[in-house]
């Protein structure tokens, strides 16, 4: 499968879902957030200024992870 193809449901990694999910769940407590995992993803209950945090958290760590990989592969 090409990145990119745009099909729903396609996954490069399987395993990646739950990863993300953990990741955000994890956040979210450390935020404070009265959410847990099991809910799935209903955070209506949520403000869209806190659900987006959520997501700019984990864009953040996936960043400095990824920076942290290809600093690892130069040396």
């Amino acid at each position: 499968m090409a990145l990119g193809s745009g099909r729903k449901g396609d996954q490069l990694v399987p395993a990646a879902h739950k990863a993300l999910d953990d990741m955000k769940y994890e956040i979210a407590a450390e935020m404070g957030l009265p959410v847990h995992q099991g809910s799935e993803d209903y955070w209506g209950h949520i403000a869209t200024r806190d659900a987006g945090a959520v997501g700019g958290k984990m864009v953040q760590r996936l960043v400095a992870f990824s920076q942290q990989q290809l600093a690892r592969t130069v040396k």
